[in-house]
């Protein structure tokens, strides 16, 4: 019987153990004894996380997926986002990411072009654009800072970017003048040179931060329109990233894969509504997607490309597995980079087709160089994904995160090298760094010209607020990448790679893609609610990059033939 005031009987020892184990405890206990036994004799042996399996299966697989009313990113309609979350949830949010950069997800309830979802995650999603959140700095909200510079810039960068004469222009000439001090308008990453938004983040604003909506944070299983994750790009209203749009939007159509993108209005709580570009975000159904029979491996932002032996542990911190967890594992990252790394030139010019897709992967290179993307698999955020086809056990190179795009030196052509430090050199046989680019292929060596001394190692040196375990050796500012390095260094393949850069020149430029892409972004951001003398201004601004862009390659017998 219960007691008198109704307070629960406290249950027996016995009665608290499963009946299931009770009835069966005799292997159970043989099972621990044996485990005991084998902890005692083996206690202090390392044991790898090894996958032999071959299966292709994807283990994590969607079970509810939501179909909305609207294509997620039908650029030809206007998209609406609502966050409703708890004051108390993102109070602590924010602390815990002031006090020491975490990144927790916090639950919402997400009307996205009204339909409901209850109980989604969002987090902050970015590295050194969040770091205004911190009490970094705080000014310009338009590329008004020397040089353009993004704001929340890491440390051992002065609060205004770069000095004058660093801003990977030829001649030294900051955006918008020798003094470096003109803005970028509208905030787009355009204009002449190509300035870089600058983005002054506030926990009071949480409808202009930069956030990742994770559908099944909570709810296992659950998809909207097989998107497990949205990203909600830095920058709204006036400051939205029309150059990541623009980057995307030449992208596709090219037989490589692109992110998709839309604009949209974002109310959270009460708050004013902005208008924001949400991208897919890599995760498992886009590595799916953009693969196929392929496994998809992320770099983290603090990785390094470094060979680091055979145990697969030591390569968490560099890759992140997105798709075949369970059945594949990292082994063919860890042969790649030990082949990089020990290959002489002769066997690396003879034996690249063995480990790569030799035309997939010029043609990656040449994309960069064409958009102006000094943030890509070489650049700072390591912005880049390792496909492994499990057919042809070759690699692809796949580009993700293109808000840093048309801001380098419009004039560059392809033997040069895009970078935020130094003007464009290195390439293949010049500029600062000699023929493999700053700090050579391994990554360490001489800071680029223009920056500052004394900044830091592994610049911009803190995680990437995707996953990123801390930085490691081979990081830094223009540390480079010995696969990309290598390609452009050898005569042996220039003839692939001259022949992608002339292919996407056509595409791109020549065509006139670039421009009737922007009268379409122009369009779509008009039609989410910026004001159309913001969107006249930024297009503009970007119109001018592109135009250079155009003639300049135009005058290059190598891009002409």
């Amino acid at each position: 019987m219960s007691p008198v005031d109704g307070t629960p009987r406290g249950r027996r020892l016995r009665d608290r153990v499963p009946v299931r184990l009770r009835h069966h405890w005799k292997p159970a206990g043989a099972l621990c004894a044996g485990l005991a036994v084998m902890l005692y004799a083996f206690g202090d042996a390392r044991i790898s996380p090894y996958v032999t399996s071959a299966s292709r299966v994807e283990a994590d697989t969607i079970t509810d997926d939501v179909r909305g009313t609207v294509g997620l990113y039908d650029t030809s309609v206007r998209h609406s986002v609502q966050l409703e979350y708890e004051q108390t949830d993102f109070d602590k949010m924010m602390k815990e990411f002031k006090k020491d950069g975490t990144k927790d997800s916090i639950p919402a309830d997400l009307t996205i072009d009204g339909v409901f979802l209850s109980d989604v995650g969002i987090r902050l999603k970015g590295n050194s654009t969040l770091r205004s959140l911190q009490g970094g700095n705080r000014g310009g909200g338009q590329g008004g800072g020397p040089g353009g510079m993004p704001g929340g810039m890491p440390e051992g960068m002065p609060d205004g970017g770069m000095p004058a004469g660093g801003t990977g222009q030829r001649g030294g000439q900051a955006p918008g003048g020798p003094a470096g001090g003109g803005q970028v308008p509208g905030g787009a990453a355009g204009g002449r040179g190509g300035g870089m938004a600058q983005y002054d983040l506030s926990a009071d604003k949480p409808e202009e931060l930069p956030w990742l909506i994770k559908i099944d944070e909570y709810v296992e299983g659950r998809a909207y329109q097989g998107e497990r994750e949205i990203s909600l790009r830095p920058g709204s209203n006036a400051q939205v990233p029309l150059n990541e749009a623009l980057a995307l939007s030449l992208i596709d159509g090219t037989g490589e894969p692109a992110e998709r993108y839309g604009f949209t209005t974002l109310k959270v709580n009460n708050r004013p509504t902005a208008v924001r570009l949400m991208v897919e975000n890599p995760d498992t159904e886009y590595a799916e997607a953009a693969g196929g029979e392929s496994v998809v491996y992320k770099a983290r932002a603090g990785g390094t490309f470094d060979y680091q032996g055979d145990d697969p542990s030591k390569y968490e911190t560099s890759f992140r597995q997105l798709n075949k967890v369970g059945s594949q594992d990292l082994e063919p990252v860890m042969k790649l980079t030990e082949w990089v790394e020990k290959s002489s030139d002769e066997e690396f010019a003879a034996d690249l087709g063995t480990y790569v897709d030799v035309d997939s992967f010029a043609h990656y290179v040449a994309t960069q160089n064409l958009l102006m993307n000094f943030d890509d698999m070489a650049g700072p955020g390591k912005n880049y994904l390792l496909g492994y086809d499990l057919n042809s056990k070759k690699f692809s190179v796949l580009g993700w995160d293109y808000n840093l795009t048309f801001s380098g030196d419009a004039t560059a052509g392809p033997d040069d090298r895009m970078s935020m430090g130094a003007g464009p050199g290195g390439g293949r046989g010049g500029g600062p760094g000699g023929a493999q680019g700053p700090g050579g292929a391994q990554g360490g060596g001489q800071q680029p010209e223009g920056m500052p001394e004394g900044a830091p190692e592994g610049f911009p040196g803190t995680p990437d607020g995707d996953d990123a375990a801390g930085g490691r050796r081979g990081g830094g500012m223009m540390s480079g990448h010995a696969l990309k390095d290598r390609f452009l260094e050898l005569d042996a393949f220039d003839a692939v790679y001259q022949e992608a850069y002339r292919d996407l020149y056509e595409k791109f430029y020549a065509s006139g893609k670039a421009t009737k892409s922007l009268d379409d972004l122009a369009e779509q951001a008009t039609r989410a609610g910026v004001p159309a003398k913001d969107v006249k201004s930024a297009v503009g601004a970007l119109r001018t990059t592109v135009t250079e862009r155009t003639a300049a390659l135009a005058k290059d017998k190598e891009v002409t033939g």
